[in-house]
């Protein structure tokens, strides 16, 4: 397939700038991947979806305030450095720009000083690795001076930080939000636990290339970037035992999915897994795990979409998205939900 059949035309006023409140007020439209009819709902109604002995995964993964500005000690500009990877406990992978002011060698001082860097290397693809210094706990450092790495499409200012989160965030290391996640609320979590559906947590922490655009025409040339993901047993279990009784597994968010068809590809079977993980799903592709899937609406043209067409069928997804764009749906990260099953 080519990319430009994932193309569909975006009005600019429904990307969504700021969070909806509360979490579970966005608007939720329900995709029937056999039939491709669509329902418009509200997200606190996704209970209605569930049936007892199904599962509910969710990504857990923590956003750092990745986006810094530092001062280059020897001629006092400004660079921003955007944390990618933990190489080792004071060296990141990193993306400077401007690039030209980050070069091997030069070092730079954060905030009140509390944060120092030198770049120790430049890498093929342009990206910086550099050494921190700093006293106590890193991530404690940088959540003082940090800013979120909200996606480029968002141009307001969020001034809570924790709206760029999931209510149940834990595992630090991610450079964007598992944004189909930031519609759970803890009482909507307890009423879906209440009705005899177990819930479980996979850690997949979502790189910067997710919003890499895909520049091959045909999407089987396109390569996929590489994102850490953990598969604990107690999760593993849960998806086990929810099959073994006829259930349904429920990801929540493309991390989720990714994680999971991961494990079933690599392992053949749902088991405590840790790995990198480069896997590219499109249509074409056999589902091994997931049942039904909770998603937020995917940029055009984007592995994401191209990864929901392969869920639920290309036609029945492009339908969706145009029903969404003509009844002016919120897009995006900060955007509206999608129940497909």
């Amino acid at each position: 397939m080519k990319r430009s059949d994932f193309f569909y035309d975006l009005p600019k006023e429904l990307i969504a700038q700021t969070p909806i409140e509360p979490r579970d007020s966005s608007r939720l439209l329900v995709l029937n991947k056999e039939t491709g009819e669509v329902t418009h709902r509200v997200f606190h109604d996704v209970t209605e979806y569930f049936k007892p002995g199904d599962c509910l995964i969710l990504n857990n993964t923590k956003v750092l305030p990745a986006r810094m500005y530092g001062t280059r000690t020897d001629t006092g500009a400004v660079v921003e450095f955007l944390l990618l990877t933990q190489k080792t406990t004071d060296t990141w992978e990193v993306i400077t720009g401007p690039g030209k002011k980050a070069k091997t060698g030069n070092t730079f001082t954060f905030g009140d000083g509390s944060l120092t860097a030198e770049i120790i290397d430049v890498l093929e693809d342009g990206n910086r690795v550099a050494k921190f210094g700093f006293e106590g706990n890193f991530f404690e450092v940088i959540d003082k001076i940090g800013e979120m790495p909200l996606p480029h499409y968002i141009t307001e200012k969020l001034d809570d930080k924790d709206r760029y989160q999931t209510v149940y965030a834990k595992e630090e290391g991610s450079a964007a939000a598992p944004t189909a996640g930031l519609h759970f609320t803890p009482e909507l979590l307890d009423k879906i636990k209440a009705m005899g559906v177990e819930v479980g947590f996979v850690t997949l922490h979502v790189g910067l290339g997710t919003f890499r655009p895909v520049k091959a025409d045909e999407i089987e040339d396109h390569h996929m970037h590489s994102e850490h993901y953990h598969l604990p047993k107690e999760t593993a279990d849960i998806i086990n035992r929810t099959k073994a009784r006829g259930g349904r597994v429920f990801a929540v968010g493309t991390t989720c999915c990714r994680t999971l068809e991961s494990a079933a590809t690599f392992r053949g079977e749902i088991c405590e897994d840790d790995r990198w993980t480069d896997i590219f799903i499109y249509p074409g592709y056999e589902f091994k795990c997931i049942d039904c899937l909770i998603t937020n609406f995917h940029l055009p043209e984007s592995t994401l979409i191209m990864l929901v067409s392969a869920f639920c069928g290309y036609e029945h997804t492009m339908n969706a998205y145009k029903i969404a764009v003509s009844e002016k749906y919120r897009f995006f990260s900060f955007g509206d939900a999608c129940l497909i099953i």
